[in-house]
């Protein structure tokens, strides 16, 4: 039984547990002629169809790659609790690192991909706390620009899948291209750094820009702590740290250690210090406006190099791969569009991040991006590329014509 007749072999083993949990989740049944198709069952045909084995993965996680490496926007809306040993936990967040760890843990093969489709819980202020979610993680190919094609036009075709009837638009960011800029600048590390982490989160990043236009003034650390900041000795200011807590009855052990209150001054002196050129300035602005739609991007970010003087060239080869590959897929050209400022708020991204949206609806339905050191930063022996989306399938459902 090969291929995808084994893969929907095992589809219709687990359909009924798939389709008892959403149907639990209020997922509801769309009527299309004289048969009723659950949206569950609009996914699971989807991936049948592609040939992708289902993921299964605990819904209790360990916290700390989530903690770690998911970004403080969603770090800040995690469920937290922890085991009888004292490790720390969390109710699962998202898919893409448990499926990473479940793929390490099982020293699968590559290229390798995994479909998924449960619950993720998020804290959150105005809304519900559990979730519906569905995607696909492509791991280890070798051809990213196909790879990333492929993430894209699945996602797209998925969501055409269910919802037939609804204009879509693709946002495409690719944060390899802002970091090369940032690079090309030649911004210090620390802003570097500072600006990437902002990617993805328009009033972070309008911050970060109005900091390093007019960078702010900040108190005096005193003559002799400043020298030490100023040689950037992390050691000794730490030790200075460490000595000034004793002195005041603070315990070393609560909060920051002396070393992270240490390397956070030098960061902040070092930043402060900062303040870009004119012209580099405005070459940063120029190409956080470029929004173009995706076949004009390569080009538009040719001519923004030539015209600020900036080498980039490594970075804009690999967008034009993708951007060629995307356009060769069952993708409506018109509907895909670069922005240059759009990033996604999760700090494993490393390239391309996209999302898609029904017209005139600001929630994103689908999520995705390339994410090539995630896995090693979670304990793979080799490193492995990897690109993969999300659905909010609850956002999805209120977007379909249903029936009681």
């Amino acid at each position: 039984m090969p291929g995808a007749k084994a893969a929907r072999h095992r589809f219709r083993c687990r359909k009924t547990k798939w389709l008892r949990l959403c149907a639990g989740s209020s997922t509801r049944r769309r009527r299309t002629g004289s048969a009723d198709v659950t949206l569950a069952e609009t996914i699971l045909s989807r991936f049948a169809a592609e040939g992708i084995g289902l993921a299964e993965v605990p819904i209790l996680q360990p916290a700390d790659p989530f903690l770690d490496m998911a970004g403080e926007d969603l770090r800040r809306r995690i469920f937290l609790t922890q085991s009888e040993t004292g490790e720390s936990l969390c109710l699962r967040p998202e898919f893409t690192i448990p499926v990473c760890l479940d793929h390490i843990a099982r020293q699968a093969g590559t290229p390798r991909r995994y479909a998924y489709l449960g619950e993720v819980f998020r804290q959150q202020r105005d809304s519900g706390t559990e979730f519906l979610q569905a995607g696909i993680e492509d791991l280890g190919e070798a051809d990213v620009a196909q790879a990333d094609a492929r993430s894209i036009a699945d996602a797209w075709r998925l969501l055409r899948a269910a919802l037939p009837n609804q204009s879509l638009a693709v946002t495409i960011g690719d944060q390899a291209v802002f970091e090369s800029v940032l690079a090309a600048l030649g911004l210090p590390r620390g802003w570097q750094m500072r600006l990437l982490r902002a990617f993805g989160s328009p009033a972070m990043l309008q911050a970060a820009l109005a900091d390093l236009a007019n960078p702010p003034k900040r108190r005096s650390l005193g003559t002799s702590i400043a020298r030490i900041v100023a040689a950037r000795d992390v050691e000794a200011l730490a030790g200075f740290v460490e000595a000034r807590m004793n002195e005041t009855g603070l315990s070393p052990a609560a909060g920051r250690s002396p070393t992270e209150i240490a390397r956070r001054l030098i960061d902040k002196a070092e930043l402060g210090a900062v303040r870009l050129a004119d012209e580099a300035f405005e070459a940063l602005r120029q190409f956080l406006s470029i929004r173009v739609p995706l076949s004009q991007a390569p080009a538009a970010l040719q001519q923004f190099a030539d015209e600020a003087d900036l080498v980039l060239d490594t970075a804009l080869e690999q967008f034009s791969r993708r951007a060629e590959a995307v356009g060769a897929e069952a993708v409506e050209s018109d509907a895909v569009l670069y922005d240059a400022s759009f990033g996604r708020p999760l700090d494993y991204y490393t390239g391309l991040v996209f999302e898609i949206r029904a017209e005139n609806d600001a929630r994103s339905l689908v999520g995705g991006g390339r994410y090539d050191r995630l896995l090693t930063m979670l304990g793979a022996a080799d490193p492995i590329p990897g690109v993969g989306f999300s659905v909010w399938l609850d956002r999805v459902e209120a977007l379909r014509g249903v029936t009681p």
